[in-house]
């Protein structure tokens, strides 16, 4: 019973932030799914239930989706996504995870300094290549999204449906991937069945919050969704050496 409420509550949670951000469900949910499911399993529910959400979202936001942008990301995302899953089979990931968690804990702080950038169709590009790296390797393709939008402050609206828009695309392709290079088993599926109805009331408390908030304190959530995924990540990396 203590298992299923805990789940209850990680799915719920993970799903309100995602909807109200356009982030947040894999920053949030993987760590805590890690406590009750085996990585992999924990990964393709994280991918499947960040698809659902997607598909329900994307059409009553679709007129704030950046097509150009989104097209720039997913074509970067394509070359990256290889080179994601060659780290994930060749190179020391909690190394991999460590360097990680220390660039986005500067970058964030340059963020919180102020720092800005100007956005670019050759910057889209790196940024969505990175994504997909990202994506194939650990599972999260928010960061480097979530870093390049706050740096070029982005209306938080665009942010938002861009980014599920890309997530279409990058986690059907992970989840792909994952099927491909570790399988899947009933439990991953039956799991992800019965979180849905919990998904979609996550999804409306989520609406509902994201009206609320203005660009101010939007910002301040993407600080620390940025903060708490470098300090999983840093913490992961080094229980694990």
């Amino acid at each position: 019973m203590e298992t299923e409420i805990l789940f209850v509550c990680i799915i719920l949670i993970a799903s309100i932030l995602q909807t109200s951000t356009g982030f947040g469900f894999s920053i949030m949910a993987t760590p805590f799914l890690l406590l009750l499911f085996q990585p992999h399993e924990a990964i393709q529910i994280n991918i499947i239930l960040s698809l659902i959400i997607s598909i329900s979202l994307i059409w009553k936001i679709r007129t704030d989706i950046d097509l150009k942008l989104l097209k720039r990301f997913i074509f970067g995302s394509i070359v990256g996504v290889p080179f994601g899953i060659l780290i994930f089979i060749t190179i020391n990931i909690n190394t991999f995870k460590l360097g990680i968690s220390m660039l986005l804990l500067i970058l964030t702080l340059l963020l919180l300094c102020n720092f800005t950038i100007k956005s670019t169709p050759f910057r889209d590009y790196i940024v969505g290549g990175f994504s997909g790296l990202l994506t194939t390797s650990i599972g999260m393709p928010g960061p480097p999204l979530l870093l390049y939008f706050t740096g070029t402050n982005t209306e938080k609206e665009k942010l938002r449906a861009t980014t599920l828009a890309f997530y279409l695309f990058i986690y059907f392709v992970s989840l792909i991937t994952q099927i491909l290079f570790t399988g899947t088993n009933t439990l991953i599926w039956q799991s992800s069945l019965s979180a849905v109805p919990i998904v979609f009331v996550g999804l409306f408390i989520g609406q509902v919050i994201f009206r609320w908030l203005n660009q101010r304190i939007f910002r301040i959530f993407t600080y620390i969704l940025l903060c708490f995924t470098a300090l999983y990540l840093l913490i992961d990396a080094l229980g694990s050496l």
